[in-house]
This record gives C-alpha cells, sequence and structure tokens, in this order.
C-alpha cells in the first residue's frame, strides 16, 4: 500500500475514534447518573417506609390502665408499631426474663428487682414515681385514719407478699412506724390487694396511689404523711434478647417525653 493511502487510512480511523469515543463516554456517564438516581430513590422510599415492629413489653400491675393509654398515644404516633402488654407483679416479671420469655422492654416498680436483671437488660432510667395511700373499704366503716390502726387485730388487713415491690415498700413503712400488721393475706400484686377491699374482702390494705384513682366509692383512700411514706421509682429498660432492639430502644426513649410523662402525671403518677 502506497504511503499516501496509508495516511488517509490512519486519518479516517482517528476521526471515528474521535466521534466514537465522546458517544461512548456520554453513555458510560448517563448510565452511572441513571443508577445514582435509582439508588436514591430506592433509598429515599426506604427511609420513608416506617419501621413495623410488634413490641412485647412486661410491665408491672401498678401500670396497667395508664400504659394502655400510652400504648395506643405510641402507636397512633408510630404506625406500623404494635404493642404487647403484659402486666404482672415485679417479681413475677423478673422471673420470666430470667426464663428466657420472649419480650423486647420491661418496666419494674422498683429499682431493686431490675438492679437484679444486669446481665439480661440494658440500662435503664426511672420514667415515673409513686406513694403508697391506705385503701380502706367502702364508706371506711372502721374509721381508719393512719397507718397505726391497721394494727387493730378487728381490722382485716391485706398486704402484697414481701418480695412484691409494693409489699416491700408496705413492710418498710410499717416497720419505720414500729407498726406490726399480722395480714390476712399476701397477695402478689397490688391489683389483687385492691380487689380483695373493693370486694370487702378486707377491710384495708396499703396501695399505690394511682391504683387507687378508678376505684370510685368502692374504697375510701387514706393518704400518708410523707414523712411515713415511701416512695416507688418505676426503671425502664430494654431485654437484651430482643430481636426489635431498635424499636424496643425507640419505646423505651420515648417513655421519657413530654408527651408520655404527660399521660402518666394524669394517671397520677409523680415526674420521674
Amino acid at each position: 500500500m502506497s504511503p499516501i493511502l496509508n495516511r488517509r487510512s490512519a486519518v479516517a480511523a482517528a476521526l471515528t475514534a474521535a466521534f466514537l469515543v465522546p458517544g461512548l463516554s456520554a453513555c458510560g456517564s448517563s448510565d452511572k447518573t441513571d443508577a445514582a438516581d435509582t439508588g436514591a430513590s430506592a433509598s429515599a422510599s426506604a427511609s420513608a417506609e416506617p419501621k413495623a415492629a410488634n413490641l412485647t413489653v412486661l410491665a408491672a400491675s401498678s401500670l396497667t390502665d395508664v400504659f394502655k393509654t400510652a400504648g395506643a398515644a405510641y402507636e397512633k404516633a408510630h404506625p406500623g408499631t404494635k404493642i404487647t402488654f403484659s402486666f404482672a407483679g415485679s417479681q413475677e416479671l423478673a422471673a420470666q426474663v430470667k426464663q428466657g420469655a420472649p419480650a423486647d422492654a420491661l418496666v419494674t416498680a422498683d429499682t431493686k428487682t431490675m438492679d437484679g436483671l444486669k446481665a439480661e437488660t440494658n440500662d435503664a432510667s426511672i420514667i415515673a414515681k409513686n406513694r403508697l395511700v391506705i385503701a380502706a373499704g367502702k364508706g371506711n366503716p372502721f374509721k381508719v385514719d393512719e397507718l397505726k390502726d391497721l394494727a387493730d387485730s378487728k381490722i382485716k388487713v391485706v398486704l402484697a407478699a414481701p418480695e412484691v415491690p409494693v409489699g416491700r415498700y408496705s413492710k418498710q413503712i410499717l416497720d419505720a412506724q414500729k407498726i406490726e400488721v399480722k395480714p390476712v393475706s399476701q397477695e402478689p400484686n397490688v391489683r389483687a390487694v385492691l380487689s380483695k377491699v373493693e370486694l370487702g374482702e378486707a377491710d384495708a390494705g396499703l396501695v399505690y396511689k394511682t391504683d387507687t384513682l378508678k376505684s370510685g366509692d368502692k374504697v375510701a383512700v387514706v393518704d400518708i404523711p410523707d414523712a411515713e411514706n415511701a416512695v416507688a421509682s418505676y426503671p425502664a429498660a430494654t431485654l437484651k434478647a430482643s430481636k426489635n432492639a431498635d424499636a424496643a430502644t425507640a419505646f423505651v426513649a420515648w417513655l421519657s417525653t413530654p408527651e408520655a410523662q404527660k399521660i402518666l402525671q394524669d394517671a397520677g403518677f409523680q415526674k420521674a
């Protein structure tokens, strides 16, 4: 082939390459842009979707009414999240946790019970406080006015068992005042104590103030002076075995928010 033809072929090849390369470059850039746009859209779509979770929360019996209200408020604010509560005495809840019951969070009526579960729970925070009162029978026929009246053998007094937080608080305040009470029964949780008094099966009992708010005239409430009373603290924590760690953490954190605190305080609980 002649030198002239070789030069013409080289020029043609160069021109062809010059036209093809920008096209290929532009095509590659477009593909990357489209891929990036698609990824961004998918990411945005995923972040917009609420993380649905079915949470099981173990809670002290004295939280029964208020947590039903709190749970409904939380579910409304967090679509896709469903909360199932299991209420019982704190000592029963502790036993369930130690036995590996499937749950996501725990709220007890005392710090002692929670402290005994450090191997099973994450860090706890106090979400509310409570105080004890005397629940006397309808119309208070025995004229119970103060703690020392509970020592009268004519009065059938019911207390929570000593391993139950409210039972431990009851023993604490009675011992401090050197008052000896012989209960006709010792119940597994505070609701059982109140029920005995409401049904007339007992004349008086020591319960949390919040538990009596819905009793109406079924019981007469006798306040105990602060100097003779005990403060019950309610710690909340997520469980290390939870399969919904993020959602459980969010719920426990929410319990300390102004919205949740208002619900608790409207139900008679004191500020944490």
